[in-house]
């Protein structure tokens, strides 16, 4: 009864396959159908030949652009990112590790051991953060 109600009866046989019912299976799983949805049957290479975008025109990323030259140089945003990194996963450590022996330094700018175990590791990640968004917007 509940398959004469769905109008399932005709497709659920061993036969039926469950494509012609609007893309439902007889099990009741979702079988996609291209040809259920406006523009018909899609192939794959599609008609600006750039490789399977259905044929609605051509992408609009670079990176799908061959015509686009790509720089291989490094640049400077390239060293100022090896110099960020060379700071936060060199250079701070070591401090962090001498910084039970600069008491003195720490006390004159007015900071505990704590302040300064959270503050070092602070400093080049909002550096870092800000470079990414720099290096974000800026392309």
């Amino acid at each position: 009864m509940a398959e004469e109600a769905t109008g399932d009866a005709a497709d659920s046989g061993p036969s039926g396959g469950g494509r012609s019912n609007g893309g439902r299976s007889s099990s009741g799983g979702y079988v996609h159908d291209p040809s259920n949805f406006p523009g018909g049957q899609r192939s794959d290479t599609g008609g600006d030949g750039d490789g399977g975008d259905g044929g609605d025109g051509p992408r609009t990323t670079r990176a799908y652009h061959p015509e686009v030259p790509q720089s291989e140089e490094f640049g400077a945003r390239g060293w100022l990112l090896v110099a960020a990194l060379f700071v936060a996963f060199v250079c701070i450590p070591v401090v962090i590790l001498l910084v039970p022996y600069s008491e003195g330094v720490l006390q004159s700018l007015g900071l505990t051991w704590r302040d300064a175990y959270l503050t070092l590791p602070l400093l080049p990640a909002l550096v870092l953060a800000a470079l990414a968004v720099w290096v974000a917007v800026s392309d």
